[in-house]
Parts: structure tokens; sequence; C-alpha cells
């Protein structure tokens, strides 16, 4: 029953998923590299010819804007800004470190916008939905080792910027490169870096079972990724195969949990101690106190002793706020710091994106705010919605999309307006969590298409592939939040728990990113995915993930599944190994010899 009601809540993500994935019209197929052909003519700007977009650092600067604008593999087809037209068509050669400075400065608030967005909104909206649905994802009653983040309802709301940044890199065959460098890159970091650094932080004694069960499955995927780029193609068969793959872990997994559950109260009925074994695989106690820690909510401390009603306006302004000033007043100097760079983010996800929660009392109900936001939500779900090609389209001629959709909306919040009061939430107070849902997910698609764009805008002036971008810096973005929360946890004392999520995160990701993707091209008409290697850098870092997973099935039981700083560090090592190889490789250094 478990499994079908986490199948059941998979279901509703991925129809998500396909209403918010760009389409690409005219996107016949995918390649991991670049596309090439003769060389483009020194008088030839306005030729429409195509050639690899970044032989325009090659030209001279006045032919360079010409270039971008007329190459059809200069163009984007997602996205609301131009960044390869920016740089070399409104930022004079002089100023080429300055346009590069402010891109990066883009891309880093970009990837916190993701993490706002999937922390504060997406996973809690996710939450509500399935408390709505009554789907199964209490994690205090299951074992994390045993239900991992993988396969958790949070896998989706933790995935969420690798899930959207592989789909939106897999739609266009000039940034399908990104999307198997970030998933394979993100591999080998957190298989090397985070669990070396939770060894490190904290020695340990691993999960036996649910390692082994993990990292099988993951070396599965992995050798299902590596077949397909041999083969060079997906057909739908293979497509499928990765979300079946997926389907039939997750069932393993609820059948481990059960079994698991079953032979324990066996022994307890039994009046025998569990062995150490059962208790190595559960951290079921582990797993209420942080969920307890990570829930607190620091305003409880502070509400009056004496009932009040609050005002309309009250409520608004304080539900607009995102910053707490005793919480302010208690957190170190780098915290206040992010905080304030996080809250124009926050302030603008506020406004648009309504929050219901299970666990308060009045479930999070805000009258004016929540009022406010049925007249913006649909407003910002058109205008995200195919990077809003659909909000500006005229019905008749006359009228646009976005027009009707202001007029709805603010008719339908003066009609919840009057009709709701401040005290108590509405009997369709659930609805607002699909809205919350669907408005965060459209959220994360548009900043994970600028972060793909911005990428490939920063590998044609450095000449980079996409896999070398993929596999550095949007595997580092995107797991930069499941880093530092690991090792919080490790810190706080559960390593197990922080060690589990490593290898279970990532399954999700590389299965449904990959199987996913293809399946929404093939979906397009398209009878197969085609697969074009980038040169020998793919097989390195095929081969570097495939190793540090041989590596850690061998090494991890002849420790006795104990994780010493010794194995931490030669995790690292290894990183930094692969990471050298990996570029000098993308430099030429590293090369096959030609027959």
């Amino acid at each position: 029953m478990a499994g079908g009601r986490q199948n059941g809540h998979r279901v509703l993500c991925w129809l998500c998923l396909l209403l918010t994935v760009e389409r690409v019209p005219g996107a016949w197929g995918l390649s991991t590299g670049a596309h090439t052909s003769p060389p483009f003519p020194a008088s030839g700007v306005n030729q429409t010819s195509v050639v690899d977009c970044r032989d325009v650092c090659g030209l001279n600067a006045s032919d360079r804007c010409g270039f971008v604008r007329t190459n059809p593999d200069c163009r984007s087809e997602g996205g609301y800004l131009d960044y390869l037209e920016g740089i070399f068509c409104h930022f004079p050669p002089s100023l080429l470190p300055l346009a590069i400075t402010l891109y990066a400065l883009w891309l880093l608030y970009l990837f916190l916008i993701l993490g706002v967005t999937a922390e504060k909104f997406f996973c809690p909206n996710l939450s509500a939905i399935s408390t709505t649905l009554k789907l199964s994802h209490n994690v205090a009653t299951l074992p994390l080792d045993m239900l991992p983040h993988g396969v958790t309802f949070l896998a989706f709301g933790n995935g969420a910027p690798d899930i959207f940044s592989a789909l939106v890199a897999f739609s266009d065959p000039h940034t399908a490169g990104l999307a198997f460098g970030a998933l394979f890159g993100a591999g080998v970091l957190v298989t090397t870096v985070v669990a070396g650094g939770i060894a490190i932080l904290r020695p340990f004694t691993a999960a036996s079972r649910p390692f082994l069960r993990d990292i099988a499955f993951y070396m599965a995927a992995a050798f299902l990724t590596f077949t397909a780029l041999y083969r060079g193609r997906v057909t739908l068969a293979w497509a499928l195969g990765y979300l079946c793959l997926y389907a039939f872990y997750v069932v393993t997994v609820v059948l481990c949990t059960w079994i698991y559950r079953w032979q324990r109260r066996r022994s307890l009925a039994a009046s025998m101690p569990a062995t150490p074994e059962m208790l190595s695989d559960s951290e079921e106690d582990d797993d209420q106190v942080s969920s307890t820690t990570a829930s607190y909510d620091y305003r409880e401390e502070y509400q009056p002793l004496l009932f009040y009603q609050e005002t309309t306006a009250q409520i608004l302004v304080q539900a607009l706020n995102p910053l707490d000033c005793r919480k302010w007043r208690s957190k170190p100097a780098y915290w206040r710091v992010l905080k304030v760079l996080k809250l124009p983010a926050e302030l603008l996800l506020l406004l648009t994106v309504p929050l219901v929660d299970p666990d308060k009392e009045d479930r999070n109900w805000k009258r004016p705010l929540n009022c406010l936001q049925l007249a913006i939500s649909p407003l910002v779900l058109v205008l995200t919605l195919q990077s809003g090609a659909y909000g500006v389209y005229e019905i008749g001629g006359l009228v646009p999309v976005w027009g009707v959709v202001v007029i709805a909306g603010t008719a339908v919040a003066a009609v919840t307006f009057f009709a709701t009061s401040n005290s108590e939430p509405p009997r369709l107070h659930w609805a607002f969590a699909f809205l919350g849902f669907l408005t965060s997910a459209l959220w994360i698609n548009a900043a994970a298409t600028e972060v793909v764009n911005i990428l490939r805008a920063l590998g044609v002036v450095f000449r980079l592939s996409n896999t070398v971008l993929g596999l550095t810096l949007l595997a580092w973005g995107n797991s930069i939040g499941d880093v530092f929360s690991d090792f919080t946890l490790a810190r706080q004392g559960y390593p197990r728990m922080a060690f589990s999520a490593c290898f279970g995160g990532i399954i999700f990701n590389v299965l449904v990113g990959v199987g996913l993707g293809c399946l929404l091209q093939i979906s397009r008409g398209h009878a197969e995915v085609k697969l074009e290697p980038d040169g020998l850098l793919v097989w390195v870092l095929a081969g570097a993930l495939g190793l540090s997973l041989v590596c850690s099935l061998v090494a991890v039981p002849l420790q006795c599944f104990q994780l010493s700083k010794t194995y931490g560090c030669c995790l690292l090592l290894f990183y930094v190994s692969f990471l050298l190889v990996a570029l000098l490789t993308e430099f030429g250094v590293i090369h096959l010899k030609s027959v």
C-alpha cells in the first residue's frame, strides 16, 4: 500500500514536470557535444551557415555581434535574456571581464534562488499535497536509512534543481552535454567529497544493507547511461527502462522497510534485543530528533500572553516579512549576510507563491496575503510557462492572455476576500497548496533555464565544452545545498543519515533526469534521441563515476562498514585527481592518439 501511495505521488510530480519543461521547436536530436561544420568565413558575417558558436572568439571584435545574431548555433530557444548577445553586442571588448563577472554573480544568485524556492516553498507545498491526498510520506515513522531521500516524497523537492536543470538542458541540442556533465559530475562529487567529508567530520559505522542496496542500484543506473552513450542513442524502450528501474528501486526499498519492521516487531514480541545489524540500519530516533529540530519555529517562544485580534493590514505586513528580528540577533555574521542576499528573492516568492502548512493550527492561512497571491500567482504562471510565450499571445488579436488572467485572478481574489475571515481558513484552503506547488515549480524551471543559458554563454566565451561546465559549475551549484545539509547532519551526530542521503538522492536524479528528459523528447515526435559523446571527456567522467562506486563497494565492506577519517581523505584525493584529469582532458593535454 505504501508503495502504491508513493507511486501515485510520483505520477503527480511527473505530470507537473510535463507541463513545465520547455518545448524547443526544431530540436530533432540531442547532442552532448558542440555542433561543428566548415569554418566560418571572415567576410561572411551575415551568412546563415551553422558553425560552432565557440568560433566567435576567433573573429574580429566588429564581427562578433553579427555572428551571434545570425548563427543558429548561438541562439537560445528558452529563457528571458540572450546572454551571448549581451556579451558581444552590448559590452565593448575592453569590458569583457566586467561582463563575465556580472554573469558569474548572476549565476550564483540564480543558484541561491533555486535553493530558496525548493527549500521554503516547493517542498512544504509538496508535503501539504501529500497530506491532503493522504499519501504516505511520514519520515518519522520510517527509518530514513530504509527510505532515503531518493525514495521519500522529499526526493523531488531536494532534487528539483538537478532535475529541472537536466530537463531544460535535454530540451536543447546545444546544451544536452550539460545534463550528462551535471548528473555524472554531481554523482562523483556527492559519492566522494560529501561522503568523504562526512567520514572526516564524524567517523561512523555505515548501515550495511541500505548501503549495498543503494550502491548496487546506482551502479546499474550508471551502467545504463554508459551503455546509452556507447550506443549513441536512447530509444523509447531505453528511456522507459530508466523509469522502470527507479520504480523497481522504490518497490525494493518499500519491501526492505516492511521486512525490517516485521523482523523488529517479531524480535520485540519475543522479548529479545535487536541485533547490532538491525540497530545499525535504523536511525528512527535520529530522524525524529532531526525533524523536530529542523521544524522548530522560533516565533512560538514569543507568542503574546493576552489574545488580541490583528487587523488585516497587520496580518499582511507580518506575512510579507521574511526576517525574524529575534532570530537575526542570535545568528552569526555569515548567516546574516546570506539572509540579506536572500531577502529580495524571498519577498518575491512570498508575494507570488502560496504556502500551506498542515502542521500549524491555521494551516498558514493569511487572508490578505493569500487573496493577493490569487491575483498574482496566475499571472506568474502564464509569464513563466514557455518563458512567457503563452502570456503575450493575443486572443483574437486584441486582448493578451496575461490581461485575461489578471482580470480573472483579481475577480477570484475579491470573491475569496469577502467570503472568508482572518481567523479561520476556508474549506478549500488545500487548493492553495496545488497553486503554490505549480507556481514554485515554474519559478524553479525559469531559474534553471537561465542557469543553463548562462553556462552555455560562459562556455562559448572560454571555449569550454558543455560537459566540463556541467561537471563543475552546474554540478557544484546544484549540490551545494546537499553538501551543507549533509555536513550539518554529520556535525549534529547523525552521520549515517547523511551518508544514506548521498546515494539515495542521486539515484533519483540520474534515473528520472535522463529517463524523463529523453522520454519528453521522444514524445515530441522523435523516433529516438541521438547522443554524440563530447570527445574523451565524457568517457573520463563516466569512468570516474564507475571507479568511485566500485572502490566504495569493495573498500567499505573490507572495513566492516566502519568509515574512518583515512577513508574520507582517500575519497577527497580521488575527487581532486578526477577533476585534474578532466581539466587536462578538456584542454587537450590528455588526448587519444589518432591512428
